[in-house]
């Protein structure tokens, strides 16, 4: 008859000797205790981690122990899952034995494994950053290639606000238009306009001037005189 006290008495003994900085006992019916995973440092130092909860069933290890995740530490929901499959699997493989030491090495190697593709996923958006940067340089220098169908869809978008530039001259010409008076129209409005000049006239009194050299000195015209005339009869105007 197999002492599963005494198995499980047994494996926790070694487990602390294993784990000494991660492993604590939380009770002893059931007993209950937690280990910390801590992955292998990445590139820059990085580490994910994981800190795992177990219970012994009363028949451990003939009966799966129970487990869950109780923390975690840069894993996203997707790695979390793997875990717990991970968990379940090797719980299977392995019932008859004492298996912690298993569970937690599977997932220590599962950690690692996220660790690289942590760094696997970031040289690739490194990468990708260089491909669309260098890309956009290009764009910047070549301009995009011009293909029928762009430059169709251009003509279309610029005859339409020309279309729209003419529309907008026309209203406003036609609008300038109807606000023209004619000066008939101005008198009309305003009744002051038909005595404007005169009033102008009354105003200006004697500082109205007279620019004189717009006339000709006297003695500069060629005037006629009747007497050098030789059709000029004095006698003709007596008869008058």
């Amino acid at each position: 008859m197999t002492d599963y006290s005494e198995e499980q008495r047994n494996e926790l003994e070694a487990l602390e000797s294993i784990y000494p900085d991660s492993f604590t006992v939380l009770s002893e019916k059931p007993t209950t205790f937690t280990i910390t995973v801590t992955s292998e440092a990445g590139e820059n130092d990085e580490t994910v981690q994981t800190t795992l909860k177990f219970t012994y069933r009363e028949k451990y290890p003939d009966e799966a122990p129970l487990y869950e995740i109780v923390s975690q530490e840069n894993l996203d929901d997707n790695d979390v899952t793997d875990i717990i499959k991970l968990l379940e699997q090797q719980a299977e493989e392995n019932l008859g034995m004492v298996m912690i030491f298993t569970l937690v090495s599977a997932v220590q190697e599962k950690l690692n494994e996220i660790v690289d593709q942590i760094k696997t996923r970031r040289e690739e958006e490194k990468k990708q950053k260089e491909r669309e940067a260098e890309e956009e340089e290009k764009q910047r220098f070549h301009g995009t290639p011009v293909t029928i169908e762009n430059f169709l869809n251009w003509k279309a978008k610029f005859d339409a606000e020309l279309l729209e530039i003419k529309r907008k001259k026309m209203k406003e010409e036609e609008q300038a238009g109807k606000n023209k008076l004619s000066g008939k129209q101005l008198f009309e409005m305003d009744h002051n306009l038909d005595t404007s000049d005169i009033q102008f006239l009354e105003e200006a009194g004697n500082n109205v001037e007279v620019d004189e050299s717009l006339f000709q000195e006297m003695d500069d015209l060629e005037l006629e005189d009747e007497e050098d005339d030789p059709a000029y009869n004095p006698v003709d105007l007596d008869s008058d």
